[in-house]
């Protein structure tokens, strides 16, 4: 209840039952949703769907929630518009599951008008059909593209996020996954804006596995990180299970969201160095969003005609490097991905600055949250900018889940140090020897960290950031400052979390 004595009403006593719905196409196909947005469509050289939208990147400005913002009768009404339109307007309707963990998956509603399928189409290829076709769901979304004002509100409780004004696939997308992140926390676990990675390594005692988790904004590498295949040769291999969201639980499982596809960012998308993910972009089944294609369906992912936030939605089954798996049944490594040219290429933390880290966020500004920032530095708390709820008791539960685990935790810099750039095969060395346990660690005098000493196959001295960096001491003390200035914005924050800053 609002201080204005208002509520919302829980959808299924408000919305109509699709399947009764004379208005309501109720779960179409893949190609009744194709035809319904035809007209928009130009049909690639692989012969999937490319459509350009009139917004390309999510509205976080225009974005509230009835938990941290002040919903007044204005935000109540926005959703009642929802509400309404459902009735009034001939529109799709799909059920999907989001994830298959017993204890973390929801069925999700979606409601789009008819012209509007194709973002229907690019959602429901995005979650699995429903197990149970009786379920009735947990989560709803209405989206409105024609809406004359941009508003995304989102009422928690009650599983409810009413898209208006805006015809951008992501934020259907992320209105469910932010209500799964939120239930994850409500039951004790945590949500994670983070891709996950399966890594089978040959010992002597025989295969071992290890549980891998990446933390980073949109567009800064997460997705090529936990695709990629480190380079190792069978028996070994490392496989993708989750790209973008997950639930860390209390007994070190981590639950995974998304079981039929992926939403991948496809600007300067390279068959060479991306492979898996260029075969999955360009399979038929794949739907483009935003990206380059030229009238005879030619495809240029190097452009940016439209915006530098092009998306494709790709098939896990076409995508190479994933695992039929979604769920990571325990967690041993998290890394949180940065491009900071004050930080060593990767550096192991303890509990308390694996929280600092957390709390910190450090990246720098993609086109998938604010393109006319992109580039700058930019600090968001758990590189997720979906959380609800106080974001200090996000960074206390993830240091107390960490340390009751026993999870190792690093910071790992893909852009450069100082003047020198780490590389793709830098980056791929250093994981895959961190997840065979190879790497020998000792104290950096220049940040006061835990980095490499030596690592198989690659020349870590070279990064050394006191004499990659001019000045660095300046630069380190500079950085310290800055972080200790954002923590302190967080009145929820453990001391001992803060006391951590590096």
């Amino acid at each position: 209840m609002s201080d204005l004595g208002m509520t919302v009403q829980p959808p299924a006593e408000t919305l109509p039952n699709p399947a009764e719905a004379d208005n309501v196409i109720y779960n179409p196909s893949f190609a009744q949703l194709r035809e319904f947005s035809r007209e928009l469509e130009t049909t690639t050289e692989f012969g999937s769907p490319s459509y350009v939208s009139e917004h390309r990147s999510r509205n976080a400005d225009r974005t509230k929630n009835a938990v941290d913002d002040e919903f007044g009768a204005d935000d109540y009404r926005h959703v009642e518009t929802a509400y309404d339109a459902v009735h009034e307007e001939e529109m799709v309707c799909l059920d999907r599951q989001l994830g298959r963990h017993p204890e973390n998956s929801y069925v999700c509603r979606l409601f789009v008008p008819k012209e509007y399928g194709r973002i229907a189409l690019a959602w429901a290829k995005l979650f699995e059909p429903v197990a149970d076709e009786a379920s009735e769901p947990d989560f709803y979304t209405v989206q409105l593209p024609d809406h004359d004002e941009v508003a995304i509100r989102v009422v928690p409780d009650e599983g409810m996020t009413a898209v208006l004004g805006s015809d951008y696939t992501g934020e259907a997308k992320k209105s469910f996954l932010r209500l799964f992140m939120f239930y994850a926390k409500e039951q004790g676990g945590l949500g994670l804006h983070a891709g996950t990675k399966r890594v089978d390594l040959e010992t002597e005692d025989g295969m071992e596995t290890v549980g891998q988790v990446f933390l980073g904004l949109s567009g800064t590498g997460k997705s090529t990180l936990t695709a990629h295949g480190l380079g190792l040769e069978e028996p070994e291999e490392a496989t993708m299970l989750q790209d973008d969201v997950c639930a860390l639980l209390p007994d070190g499982s981590v639950a995974g969201s998304e079981g039929q596809g992926l939403f991948i960012k496809t600007i300067g998308l390279d068959a060479d160095e991306q492979p898996a993910l260029y075969d999955a972009a360009t399979h038929e089944s794949a739907v483009l969003e935003n990206v380059d294609v030229a009238e005879d369906g030619t495809v240029d992912f190097d452009g940016d005609e439209y915006t530098t936030n092009t998306r494709a939605i790709i098939q896990r089954e076409h995508l190479s490097s994933a695992d039929d798996e979604i769920d990571l049944p325990e967690i041993d490594q998290v890394f949180f991905i940065t491009r900071n040219p004050a930080m060593p290429p990767i550096a192991k933390l303890t509990p308390e600055e694996a929280a600092a880290a957390f709390m910190l966020g450090e990246s720098v500004q993609t086109s998938a949250g604010d393109p006319s920032k992109a580039g700058e530095s930019i600090r968001v708390v758990g590189t997720n900018p979906f959380i609800v709820g106080s974001k200090g008791e996000e960074g206390n539960r993830f240091r107390d889940l960490i340390a009751d685990l026993g999870v190792e935790c690093f910071v790992l810099n893909t852009g450069s140090v100082g003047d020198r750039d780490v590389g793709v095969d830098d980056t791929v060395t250093l994981l895959r020897e961190v997840s065979r346990g190879t790497v020998s660690w000792g104290t950096d005098d220049a940040t006061g960290l835990d980095v490499p000493t030596s690592v198989p196959g690659m020349d870590v001295g070279r990064f050394d950031v006191a004499d990659a960096l001019d000045d660095h001491e300046a630069h380190v003390e500079r950085l310290r400052n800055e972080r200790l200035v954002h923590l302190s914005k967080f009145d929820d924050l453990a001391d001992e979390i803060e006391d951590a800053v590096y």
